[in-house]
Protein backbone atom coordinates (compact mmCIF):
# COMPACT_ATOMS: atom_id res chain seq x y z
CA UNK A 1 0.00 0.00 0.00
CA UNK A 2 1.55 3.15 -0.63
CA UNK A 3 0.36 6.21 1.72
CA UNK A 4 1.05 9.69 0.65
CA UNK A 5 1.41 12.75 3.36
CA UNK A 6 0.50 15.41 1.05
CA UNK A 7 -2.10 16.05 4.58
CA UNK A 8 0.50 16.32 7.10
CA UNK A 9 3.17 18.55 4.76
CA UNK A 10 0.01 20.94 4.02
CA UNK A 11 -0.80 21.14 8.20
CA UNK A 12 3.24 21.99 9.00
CA UNK A 13 3.08 24.16 6.14
CA UNK A 14 -0.67 25.69 7.03
CA UNK A 15 -1.97 25.50 3.73
CA UNK A 16 -5.44 24.73 2.18
CA UNK A 17 -5.93 22.59 -0.65
CA UNK A 18 -6.67 25.69 -2.68
CA UNK A 19 -3.01 27.20 -1.31
CA UNK A 20 -1.42 23.77 -3.13
CA UNK A 21 -3.75 23.64 -6.45
CA UNK A 22 -2.64 27.61 -6.63
CA UNK A 23 0.81 27.43 -6.01
CA UNK A 24 1.22 23.97 -8.18
CA UNK A 25 -0.63 24.83 -10.73
CA UNK A 26 -2.42 21.23 -10.27
CA UNK A 27 -6.22 20.87 -10.65
CA UNK A 28 -8.01 21.11 -7.16
CA UNK A 29 -9.18 17.65 -7.85
CA UNK A 30 -5.99 16.26 -7.74
CA UNK A 31 -4.83 17.95 -4.53
CA UNK A 32 -7.92 16.79 -2.72
CA UNK A 33 -7.51 12.94 -4.16
CA UNK A 34 -3.77 13.07 -2.99
CA UNK A 35 -4.85 14.82 0.52
CA UNK A 36 -7.41 12.24 0.98
CA UNK A 37 -4.88 9.57 -0.34
CA UNK A 38 -8.04 8.18 -2.43
CA UNK A 39 -5.96 8.64 -6.01
CA UNK A 40 -5.14 5.48 -8.17
CA UNK A 41 -2.46 7.08 -9.92
CA UNK A 42 -0.41 10.27 -10.03
CA UNK A 43 1.29 11.89 -12.89
CA UNK A 44 4.95 12.08 -12.36
CA UNK A 45 4.69 15.88 -12.91
CA UNK A 46 1.98 16.31 -10.46
CA UNK A 47 4.80 14.57 -7.38
CA UNK A 48 7.58 16.50 -9.13
CA UNK A 49 5.60 20.07 -8.46
CA UNK A 50 4.44 19.02 -4.71
CA UNK A 51 8.44 17.96 -4.09
CA UNK A 52 9.11 21.64 -5.36
CA UNK A 53 6.73 23.40 -3.13
CA UNK A 54 7.36 21.57 -0.48
CA UNK A 55 11.03 21.16 -1.04
CA UNK A 56 11.19 17.81 -0.29
CA UNK A 57 11.92 14.12 -1.72
CA UNK A 58 9.60 11.84 -2.90
CA UNK A 59 10.18 9.37 -0.44
CA UNK A 60 9.17 12.73 2.07
CA UNK A 61 5.46 12.63 -0.01
CA UNK A 62 4.75 9.18 -0.39
CA UNK A 63 5.58 6.09 1.41
CA UNK A 64 5.11 2.39 1.36
CA UNK A 65 3.68 0.42 3.86
CA UNK A 66 2.65 -3.38 4.40
CA UNK A 67 -1.40 -3.86 4.45
CA UNK A 68 -2.85 -5.19 7.51
CA UNK A 69 -3.28 -9.10 7.64
CA UNK A 70 -7.07 -10.52 7.31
Amino acid sequence: MLRCHLSRLMGENKMKVMDVARETGLHRNTVTLLYKETATRVELEAIEKLCRLFRCEVGDLFEVVDEPAD
